[in-house]
């Protein structure tokens, strides 16, 4: 079962399904990251690693499962799924929240 969940008018959290010709399939747009300063699509993880190193993120390698970065001048970090097919918005925008000014998530 998979849908979009909707809020109506009188405070009900009710699951739209996703259907074939459902409307909300079209409304769905695929999210790229941006790296703002070159306006480059981030389109594989060593590509955000060379840019997240350059600005003083480490590569962290507690966790087998998760590809992990930090930074020593704060408390910040980012934890990716291993896998770039299942790197998602949520992940976009924690990378941007934590890097002001330096990364976008755009629509393609």
């Amino acid at each position: 079962m998979s849908g979009v969940w909707v809020f109506k008018q009188n405070g009900v959290l009710q699951l739209v399904e996703s259907h074939g010709s459902d409307s909300y399939q079209g409304s769905a747009r695929r999210k790229v990251l941006v790296h703002v300063a070159t306006n480059q699509v981030v389109t594989s993880y060593a590509m955000l690693e060379r840019i997240l190193s350059s600005l003083g993120w480490e590569r962290y390698y507690d966790d087998l499962d998760l590809l992990q970065f930090h930074k020593r001048s704060s408390m910040h970090l980012i934890s990716l799924p291993k896998d770039f097919n299942k790197f998602k918005s949520m992940h976009m925008f924690d990378i941007v929240v934590k890097n002001r000014n330096m990364f976008e998530v755009r629509d393609m």
